[in-house]
């Protein structure tokens, strides 16, 4: 698996639509220009779902604390 960031696969099918986009792509590469574009949509899609689910985990986390701290304090009073 190839080491990629989600900023560096934005930019480069940023790239490939500006070439698409251009119509001055040679159609022996317009095919692997579209591949790549696939490719790294669904990576990006994957990641961004990766990345969500992250995010509710901590902030399920942080609203346990949360709840766990106010139900401590009520008890204390």
């Amino acid at each position: 698996m190839e080491k990629l960031t989600y900023s560096q696969a934005l930019e480069e099918l940023q790239r490939i639509l500006e070439d698409l986009e251009s119509q001055q792509v040679d159609v022996d590469v317009l095919s692997e220009r579209v591949k790549r574009a696939a490719f790294l949509i669904k990576w990006c899609q994957t990641r961004l779902k990766k990345t969500e689910t992250e995010v509710k985990k901590v902030l399920t986390e942080l609203e346990k604390e949360e709840t766990e701290k106010e139900e401590s304090a009520e008890k204390s009073c």
